[in-house]
């Protein structure tokens, strides 16, 4: 008997309903060909739904989409609505409630992709950023005294547990050594500086690592991160950082494999539903024109699948959007796709079930 899947879908705000429609596109080409089942349950949480509403996200939809298999998420954000508004009722809220404590960012140049960096190809950028993703600065502790007054005072503090940074890293390293390809894993932080933080961090890297004599682990300070991301890309393999740092270093990140337009990444508990989503904003500008780029939409789907177990039709799926940015989409990062939204969806779809399966 076939596998099936219930998957959430959350289109979302401006462009992100027609990333998404050919990201579903993508799926269903890839389960009809594998022979396992993904029944889609639409959302309407989003800008247009709080302007008609003002509610962002019902108490009685968490409870209904923890019983899904996964979430697949368009883009929030709406030019009509105040910033942080959406953010906090609903990808926020998300995180928290349903306990999205894993971040996971490939960063893989594909072939045919403009690259920023000079001399590098898709031989040197291709490793995973493994961010902690409820904790930290973002746990939204802190206040504000005497505002509006010259005495104001503003605190955001940070938040880190030994329960989550250490789930957070036992994670990063089964990912790397089921990854298998540098068994690497660089712990990145600012332990010159956040002395308090980055120490508990560090120690429970170190005492874990004990328990993975196969993998080979580093450190490197937050800011030669960055330097060494922009120098030499091809040194890392997996990276693990709290929720701060990799927010900013996985936009770095995306800029070097090629702009937001081919990142996509996983909201993950890995032991309950997890959400998957295209890194970019809902580029309200572009919306209904058919003229944006789906291929983070889709690889989000590709992350999708490789969590549900679906590997074979993941790594098909991957297979796929290699193809068409080596052959069809060259000079993407420009922003001259040379084909529409449908039409891009369409390629996809296409090798995804020409392709011979290895």
């Amino acid at each position: 008997m076939s596998k099936s899947y219930n998957i959430a879908v959350i289109p979302g705000d401006g462009t992100g309903p027609e990333v998404t429609r050919e990201g579903v596109k993508v799926l269903d080409a890839l389960s009809r060909r594998l022979g396992f089942k993904l029944n889609f349950i639409y959302y309407d949480f989003g800008g247009d739904r709080y302007l008609r509403t003002g509610e962002t996200l019902p108490d009685s939809a968490i409870e209904e989409l923890k019983k899904q298999n996964a979430i697949y998420l368009g883009a929030i954000g709406h030019p009509e609505v105040k910033a942080g508004i959406l953010e906090r009722g609903i990808l926020l809220r998300l995180r928290f409630e349903l306990d999205l404590y894993i971040n996971l960012r490939p960063v893989k140049l594909y072939p045919g992709v403009d690259c920023p960096l000079k001399d590098k190809g898709p031989e040197d950028i291709d490793f995973v950023v493994v961010r902690e993703n409820t904790e930290g600065l973002y746990a939204g502790a802190g206040g504000i005294l005497k505002k509006g007054t010259p005495d104001e005072v503003a605190i955001q503090t940070s938040i880190n547990t030994r329960k989550g940074i250490e789930r957070c890293i036992r994670y990063a390293f089964e990912y790397c050594k089921k990854r298998n390809k540098m068994k690497k894993l660089t712990l990145c932080g600012k332990t010159n500086v956040l002395t308090f933080a980055f120490d508990l961090w560090e120690r429970t890297f170190y005492e874990v690592a004990k328990e993975y004599p196969d993998i080979k682990v580093d450190y490197a300070h937050v800011d030669a991160i960055t330097m060494w991301f922009v120098k030499n890309p091809e040194w890392f393999d997996v990276i693990v950082t709290d929720n701060m740092f990799g927010d900013i270093i996985t936009d770095l990140g995306a800029m070097i494999q090629g702009g937001m337009g081919i990142a996509a990444g996983g909201n993950i508990n890995p032991y309950g539903v997890s959400m998957f989503e295209p890194i970019g904003g809902s580029a309200p500008k572009y919306t209904g024109k058919n003229i944006i780029n789906p291929l983070a939409a889709i690889c989000a789907g590709g992350l999708m699948l490789e969590n549900l177990g679906e590997e074979k039709s993941a790594q098909l799926l991957e297979r796929a959007v290699m193809e068409i940015t080596g052959k069809y989409l060259k000079g993407l990062a420009a922003g001259q796709m040379g084909y529409t939204t449908t039409e891009v969806g369409d390629l996809v779809s296409k090798f995804a079930t020409e392709l011979n399966l290895v």
